[in-house]
């Protein structure tokens, strides 16, 4: 805004008249709109100019929010916790408490812990306990080769271990740990994030408490609260060097993808679409690799397969839909490397501007705000300039909204190749110029608007949904 101000000091200087008016209007556009009128001239100067964003700031959120993991993010959150109250206590404890949010709980039941051929929570605990290292954060795993899982197995059979969820938590994602061993006692909590630990302590001395953190749906202090403008501007202007680092995103996600081809994982989706048989049916298309080599990411992570991915806002899931379908679509399409990389840092910032104001958790699957950015991707990638893009937004949203998260399963391939079939489709509308308008349901001119709608449904309408969904998973 600076260098707005001194041009309009500079017109009033220069003006040499006894009275002048100035006004200033800040448009969420994020320009500043400066009316300065003389009045013996009966003349009005306009002066706009955009805002400097802080592109350090985008960066350190993009680069905080796409990180890798192994295995599912909420089960893999657990045994983080685990192994931070276990690292506190200093010995393998006898008892182990864990208290979980009911969205925790859901999305850790049925989802395959890596290298163990075993699903749910009590072996996701048992490892973190017995080869956890907390300094990995979401790959608090990577070490626990087949020795480990059988110590783990063991542990399980002597440990006294208890979960449950605490229904008494106001947050959507809580994992409270207590351990014990003897007279001692440790504890860790994480809220708020997959990784930010906001208490820890030993036979009740506080080592770290961090009061306030973790509340749902806020963000860090000094993060980039942004729009889809800015998220077209960082993608599109940042330096290609400041973003050199997403290249490891398309390895790492496009890998796994590979690893799925060669096993059976999950319901084996990818692998099915991928085969030459199966071709005849699908056809042998661009579209089908994409929706192949996706779905085929998600089959190998939600079996248990381990492989690293890079995740997206706390999930590996999201960070498969934002980057696959991407790749393929400019590997295929013989698409210029620079403009792939930019594509991704279009792709992925878009899911971490929508998880600003859904929040980590929700009863929305997340392949709803995961495959919005990989059609924007898609959509940059074809040629598509910011109008094109938001288009792109606008046909996600009037599509997959209301889309439930049931919890993490080796279904979610199903929903994800569900997503990112839509997300290539209302690509190629928008660059045809075909998008959703404000006549149609939830849909805003505002793209802003559009997306604030599909938060809305999914952080605050959807909440008994939510409640319901736990409830039918846990009695049947």
């Amino acid at each position: 805004m600076a260098p707005t101000i001194c041009a309009a000091l500079f017109v009033i200087a220069s003006a040499k008249v006894d009275k002048i008016f100035l006004s200033a209007n800040f448009f969420k556009e994020k320009f500043y709109f400066f009316t300065i009128f003389v009045p013996g001239t009966r003349k009005y100067l306009f002066i706009y100019s955009y805002k400097v964003m802080n592109f350090a700031q985008i960066d350190a959120l993009l680069r905080r929010e796409v990180v890798p993991a192994i295995g599912c993010t909420e089960p893999i959150a657990v045994s983080l916790c685990v192994a931070k109250a276990c690292e506190t206590l200093g010995v393998l404890p006898q008892r182990i408490v864990v208290a979980l949010s009911p969205n925790i709980y859901k999305n850790a039941m049925g989802v395959g812990i890596p290298n163990t051929g075993m699903i749910g929570l009590p072996i996701a605990v048992a490892l973190g306990a017995v080869a956890g290292r907390s300094e990995y954060e979401l790959e608090v795993l990577k070490d626990a080769d087949s020795a480990a899982v059988e110590r783990a197995k063991g542990y399980l059979e002597s440990a006294d271990i208890k979960i449950d969820i605490d229904r008494q938590t106001t947050q959507m994602l809580y994992i409270c740990v207590e351990v014990f061993a003897g007279e001692d006692s440790a504890k860790a909590v994480i809220a708020g994030t997959h990784t930010t630990f906001v208490e820890v302590s030993r036979n009740g001395e506080v080592q770290l408490s961090s009061q306030g953190a973790g509340e749902q749906g806020s963000t860090e202090s000094a993060d980039e609260q942004l729009t889809m403008r800015d998220v077209y501007r960082y993608a599109t202007e940042v330096e290609l060097e400041q973003i050199e680092w997403l290249r490891e995103a398309e390895r790492m996600n496009i890998a796994a993808a590979e690893v799925s081809f060669t096993g059976s994982y999950g319901h084996g989706l990818g692998r099915l679409m991928h085969t030459t048989a199966k071709q005849s049916i699908f056809g042998d298309t661009l579209f089908t690799k994409i929706l192949s080599y996706t779905s085929g990411a998600c089959d190998a992570r939600m079996s248990g397969a381990m492989v690293p991915v890079m995740s997206n806002s706390g999930s590996g899931n999201q960070g498969i839909s934002a980057t696959v379908p991407v790749v393929v679509f400019g590997r295929e399409r013989g698409v210029d490397e620079d403009k792939l990389l930019r594509a991704l840092a279009l792709s992925h910032l878009t899911v971490v501007y929508i998880k600003q104001s859904l929040g980590r958790l929700s009863a929305l699957c997340g392949c709803v705000v995961a495959a919005t950015g990989s059609s924007c991707g898609i959509t940059y990638l074809m040629g598509g300039e910011f109008r094109e893009v938001c288009f792109a937004v606008k046909n996600m949203v009037a599509n997959l909204t209301g889309m439930i998260c049931d919890g993490a399963k080796p279904s979610c391939s199903l929903k994800v190749t569900s997503g990112v079939s839509t997300a290539v489709l209302s690509a190629v509308l928008a660059i045809e110029q075909r998008h959703t308008t404000s006549l149609e349901g939830i849909i805003d001119d505002d793209v802003d608007k559009c997306i604030a709608n599909l938060t809305n449904i999914g952080r605050n309408g959807m909440r008994e949904t939510d409640k319901l969904i736990l409830e039918i998973m846990t009695n049947k």
